[in-house]
């Protein structure tokens, strides 16, 4: 059990981490939303958006810090 707890413990030093830095500089991403790509429709009573640019570059992100994560542990 102890290999779960460690990893418990590392993913919410992460999490802190990732929260402070969207805290404290949160309004450096104000671009992310809006991309070129990212699809909003905004009429009288409806709105409907798809952030399909920024969910990408959101995964490619997400899948290199979790190879390098797995190549260094």
């Amino acid at each position: 059990m102890q290999p779960i707890g460690k990893t418990i413990v590392i993913l919410g030093v992460i999490l802190v981490v990732i929260g402070l830095v969207v805290w404290l500089a949160g309004d450096k991403f104000s671009w992310f939303g809006h991309l070129p790509g990212d699809i909003r429709v905004e009429k009288k009573n409806m709105r409907f958006y798809a952030p399909i640019t920024s969910m990408i570059l959101l995964s490619i992100l997400l899948s290199l810090a979790l190879w390098l994560f797995r190549k260094l542990f």
